[in-house]
């Protein structure tokens, strides 16, 4: 009974049809099958998650997927916390990537975590999103993080050799056309996965806002920015903000990006739980790597304004 049960899949109105008995005879049958330890059932996690409160961010903000850090990253510093994030979120990866893929990296420390815990990935391209941030040491800039991953993969490696912010639209049109660049632009269509980092419009959130001078930052603050996600903004309903911005970023488009067929964000904790909660509130996101610190914040968050029915 227990081998149909748990292993093929059968119903226990089926198992009692066969074997000729009640399905609550089966019932009490299965349930000392564990007692004695005849069956075992084992939960092999990619990391230590609280699934209880995953599941709850899951069903709150309607993703595929949330995973979040055990409350124990309560107490530990965020440089510790943003490594376990990266972690978790590395084990992911390397359990739904297939060959077929076409994975794009936005560069952010998370990400770079992530990219620093993975161990095995199938061949597939690695596309880089967003353009260099300037003043970042070359273990940390998003050329290398793309080649670290490509290293693992041997996939074919599609890097940005340019900076995130230009100074004006003519410098984002030239160096866009230069051919390794538009390469890796011909390949935002193509992509079926990316993984992001989620930024709050905050100093040291955001590694587009701490490319701006304060003017700028000031006038994007007043539009009503709230997130940021390669270098793409979203006020806290999670609808677009549009600025000037937009045209001097070297980065994949916000529509590009809300075309990926899936895309895993990591935004973890507590200053930043208003920025996590404006992006998923977007649809870009459907899957959500965070912990404990945010998670609290975003239930809170969900029940004072509960997403709106899907259409």
């Amino acid at each position: 009974m227990a081998r149909r049960f748990y292993v093929q899949g059968h119903s226990k109105l089926e198992i009692a049809d066969e074997f000729g008995v009640s399905r609550f005879k089966v019932a009490r049958m299965l349930d000392a099958a564990l007692e004695s330890g005849l069956v075992r059932i084992e939960f092999d996690l990619p990391a230590p998650v609280d699934v209880e409160l995953s599941d709850e961010v899951r069903r709150a903000y309607r993703l595929d997927r949330a995973l979040v850090l055990e409350r124990s990253s309560l107490r530990e510093p965020k440089e510790v916390v943003r490594r376990r994030v990266g972690a978790l979120a590395a084990r992911l990866l390397e359990e739904i990537a297939v060959p077929e893929d076409v994975i794009g990296l936005s560069w952010a420390r998370s990400v770079n975590s992530m990219t620093e815990a993975l161990r095995v990935m199938p061949r597939c391209p690695i596309v880089q999103l967003c353009g260099v941030q300037a003043g970042m040491d070359m273990r940390g800039r998003s050329v290398e993080t793309v080649s670290r991953v490509t290293s693992i993969s041997g996939g074919d490696a599609y890097p940005i050799f340019g900076p995130l912010v230009l100074p004006d639209q003519r410098t984002l049109d030239i160096l866009r056309h230069q051919p390794g660049i538009a390469e890796t632009f011909a390949q935002f269509a193509k992509l079926t996965k990316a993984v992001v980092s989620i930024g709050a419009w905050a100093t040291g959130e955001s590694t587009v806002y701490d490319a701006l001078d304060d003017a700028e930052r000031a006038a994007i603050a007043a539009r009503g920015a709230t997130a940021e996600v390669a270098a793409r903004l979203f006020d806290a309903s999670g609808a677009p903000v549009s600025t000037g911005l937009t045209h001097h970023v070297l980065a994949i488009g916000r529509e590009e990006l809300m075309s990926v067929p899936e895309v895993i964000a990591i935004g973890y904790s507590q200053p930043k739980a208003a920025a996590v909660d404006a992006v998923l509130r977007s649809g870009l996101v459907s899957t959500l790597v965070t912990d404990a610190a945010a998670a609290g914040p975003l239930l809170d968050l969900a029940a004072e304004t509960p997403l709106p029915p899907p259409s």
